[in-house]
């Protein structure tokens, strides 16, 4: 795992890239929340969608609802980038759009994408 701490527009955004799977249940997740809180003091975070496992993006597993709720209890800010066109879920799609009108979760293409939304740049 790494992180990069980017400040833009006076908010630090926590980056964390792996290629390891970071968050394949609840409590990995609220692991990361708290290693990144910890070692940054961030609460803006970024990961990139390779480090989540797929199961996240299955909504029938409730999987993405318990993590993001743990996001909004721990008041981090989240944002998942990478390429989501693999997706056919019109339930998922409808998430990823509503998450990205609102300002706490967002699904977008690229690190610095996700870190603009996050920063309010965007």
């Amino acid at each position: 795992m790494k992180t990069e701490v980017i400040k833009k527009n006076n908010t630090e955004v926590a980056v964390v890239s792996s290629e390891e799977l970071l968050i394949t249940d609840v409590q990995s997740a609220l692991d990361l929340i708290m290693t990144v809180k910890y070692e940054t003091g961030c609460t803006n975070m970024v990961v990139n969608k390779e480090a989540v496992v797929n199961d996240f993006f299955v909504l029938s597993t409730c999987l993405a609802g318990e993590i993001m709720q743990k996001f909004i209890n721990y008041g981090v800010r989240f944002a998942i980038y990478g390429d989501f066109s693999k997706y056919t879920s019109k339930p998922l799609k409808d998430l990823m759009y509503e998450c990205n009108q609102g300002k706490d979760m967002y699904f977008q293409p690229t690190a610095s994408l996700a870190v603009d939304k996050l920063s309010g740049c965007a």
